[in-house]
């Protein structure tokens, strides 16, 4: 209740809780030019978080101490969150990932978050988690598995180990592009970090069997090599072939057509449940027989679908292993709950590294 006893009014209740609505309607309006305004100004290139700052000392400076004792605190929190969610609304997010710039992660990394982002391109994939734990980025992009090599082992060395949670995915189409400053009749170095050069290596021996294959960290890396070397070739992305100014000399060179790799999201954050979910988990069984049959049984009998399974070593235990497993679902769902609940009876441990929406 008010400390004061309200004036009491001399309009009828009808006026004035009309009165009061179009001062709310008027409120609302007011509200949403305001964040307009913010987004206009932060769009002209000045700081998200010194135009949050300004709003707020604004408003203190224009609240008077004799005209508004009795509303200053509650008007100036109101003004402060409504600051602060402008300033988050604005502020660019920054995502690390395995760079260098023009990598299929940095393609992926957009895709997912579009341009309006500060890019992190870090050395390692353990780079990556370490920039999202730190807080050096909002969100991470590591490679989990591809389609055509399986599972990717410095992910998942890292994941089983890292308190980061997986909070989105996006599956990217590979195409392998071949680029150079020469024509194809003339490459006699190929150019590409290993997975690209295995993915690629029946096309190869066909069109180029006397050509040199030559390893480098990224596919990036070799681009620029190439635009460096007389007769080089690189297998990379037409992004990175635009960048070094390098000529397209054969498409989707890759021995598999349909060679996806997945994408993992990293980022502190539990996204809500949209009705298309998956749930990442990490589970430490037994190292007895039965184990692994034992503990599937808890899916089926909660009726849930698994969409990924796979073994991992467990670090100094010879021949034991922890299973990453992924299923349809949110992790707040009823029966997601239940079969963790139940899971957790039948083995020594079990992380849930994640829940997000699911991408096709």
């Amino acid at each position: 209740m008010c400390a004061k006893k309200a004036k009491r009014s001399s309009k009828t209740p009808a006026v004035s809780k009309r009165a009061l609505g179009l001062q709310t309607k008027e409120l609302v309006s007011l509200i949403l030019e305001h964040i307009s305004q913010f987004k206009n100004a932060s769009a002209d290139g000045n700081d998200p978080e010194q135009l949050s700052k300004f709003v707020s000392e604004t408003s203190q400076r224009l609240l008077k101490p004799k005209k508004y004792d009795a509303v200053r605190t509650s008007i100036q929190q109101l003004v402060n969150r409504l600051a602060q969610s402008e300033y988050n609304d604005c502020k660019l997010s920054t995502v690390a990932f395995l760079g260098p710039l023009y990598s299929y992660s940095h393609l992926a990394t957009s895709q997912y978050f579009g341009t309006n982002i500060v890019p992190v391109p870090v050395t390692t994939i353990a780079n990556v988690f370490e920039n999202v734990l730190k807080d050096d980025a909002d969100f991470g992009v590591v490679p989990i598995e591809n389609s055509t090599d399986g599972r990717i082992v410095d992910t998942l060395n890292v994941l089983s180990r890292s308190p980061v949670s997986i909070c989105g995915e996006i599956n990217l189409p590979i195409h392998h592009t071949l680029l150079s400053l020469s024509s194809l009749t003339e490459v006699h170095e190929v150019y590409s970090k290993p997975q690209a050069l295995s993915q690629c290596r029946e096309w190869l021996a066909k069109h180029l069997p006397n050509a040199q294959l030559i390893d480098t960290p990224s596919t990036t890396a070799a681009a620029e090599i190439a635009s460096k070397t007389q007769y080089a070739a690189a297998i990379a992305s037409p992004l990175a072939g635009e960048h070094y100014g390098l000529n397209a000399i054969a498409s989707k060179i890759e021995d598999r057509q349909g060679n996806v790799t997945r994408f993992a999201i990293l980022g502190n954050q539990i996204p809500a449940p949209t009705g298309n979910d998956k749930t990442t988990l990490m589970v430490e069984l037994a190292h007895a027989p039965g184990a692994l049959a034992d503990a599937m049984l808890a899916f089926k009998k909660h009726d849930l679908n698994l969409t990924w399974i796979e073994s991992f070593p467990k670090p100094n235990h010879p021949s034991e292993y922890v299973f990453f497993i992924e299923l349809e679902g949110h992790r707040s769902d009823t029966n997601v709950k239940a079969s963790i609940h139940t899971l957790e009876k039948k083995t020594q441990r079990v992380s849930i590294l994640g829940s997000f929406p699911r991408h096709r």
